[in-house]
């Protein structure tokens, strides 16, 4: 396991003892200005649950295009994102192919009464009830178990900055936020990649904080003699060698670990005391060209239109409009 992205234990953060709980804030606060990346467990949610999640998205995911259209969306919607509809790398101004991956998308949808939030933020989820009967049911729970972990992470991530444990939450009390269950098929479905092609190009998130569940890689490359070795799914982290790292590097893997990475409104929030996450997913390898992937990626935000002020840090930002710039950033990774 990288000794930049470590494997943090909720437990002793969960415990009564003060020690416990001071030693667990300070290895997050290690890792988050190395890397913007962690691994927890003892986040209580287990792999049956998520794999309950992948089984009901696999039912979607397998239907005839024609099919999938009906529930089609563009980027920031609710429903179906096909194959070539958004650029992660456009984010960062890294111009590339799109992106090579289907996505089925939901979010927040309890409206707050004001017609402009909800019709954006708040917009209702649609489901394939005829289709994957047991998509809505599946994935609503895991939303439900998603947002507690997410606010025990934030108030995890306030003791780890030194400021009082409701320091995020008090940003939450009706918060947006979006699980994007991300596809990655193999050559078969996507085709060949294009030069310069990712299943996920280079970018960081744009918000609070992610929670991400990879799936255990099944597909074994053609040079692996027998020796126990995996493909971990292709995604890796940008480790600046200016802090020690070798530029792109494989992101650690556990099963039973979320993987944890803060965006770029927690990295303002910090005055880049933290690091946003810059990371990308591989596209299909030619060892494996049909290995079949599926992420579960939910993105955690604040309360909308919350103002985004640095505390401390090497970086005095100037104050930012979290709605503002989630919307710009989704624009700008849309493909027209």
């Amino acid at each position: 396991m990288s000794p930049r992205i470590p494997v943090i234990d909720l437990a002793p953060w969960l415990s009564e003892d003060p020690a416990a709980r001071a030693a667990t804030a300070a290895a997050v606060d290690a890792a988050l200005r190395q890397a913007g990346f962690l691994l927890v467990t003892g986040h209580g949610v287990s792999r049956e649950e998520r794999e309950r999640v992948r089984a009901a998205a696999r039912a979607f995911f397998a239907l005839p295009t024609e099919v999938k259209q009906r529930y089609g969306v563009s980027v920031g919607g609710r429903g179906w994102l096909a194959k070539g509809a958004e650029a992660n790398g456009y984010a960062e101004g890294t111009e590339t192919p799109p992106d090579l991956k289907e996505s089925w998308t939901v979010g927040a949808d309890q409206p707050t009464g004001d017609p402009e939030t909800d019709a954006f933020w708040f917009q209702p989820n649609r489901w394939p009830e005829a289709e994957a009967p047991a998509l809505r049911k599946t994935v609503e729970d895991y939303l439900a178990r998603m947002r507690t972990v997410a606010d025990e992470v934030l108030r995890l991530l306030a003791a780890a900055l030194g400021q009082e444990p409701s320091f995020f939450t008090d940003h939450t009390r009706h918060p947006t936020y979006t699980l994007n269950i991300n596809w990655y098929p193999g050559t078969g479905v996507v085709g060949e990649p294009l030069p310069g092609q990712f299943r996920i190009g280079p970018h960081t998130d744009f918000g609070t904080v992610t929670l991400l569940d990879r799936q255990l890689p099944g597909a074994r490359s053609a040079s692996d003699k027998g020796g126990g070795g995996r493909r971990a799914g292709g995604l890796q982290v940008y480790i600046d060698p200016a802090d020690g790292g070798t530029g792109w590097e494989d992101a650690p893997y556990d099963p039973d670990a979320l993987t944890v990475n803060i965006g770029d409104l927690m990295a303002r929030w910090t005055g880049d005391r933290w690091t946003s996450g810059r990371h990308r997913v591989l596209p299909p390898s030619p060892d494996v060209p049909e290995e079949d992937l599926m992420s579960l990626v939910y993105f955690y935000e604040c309360d909308p239109h919350t103002v985004v002020r640095p505390v401390g840090g090497p970086v005095a930002y100037q104050p930012v409009d979290s709605s503002d710039y989630l919307r710009a950033k989704l624009e700008a990774i849309t493909v027209s």
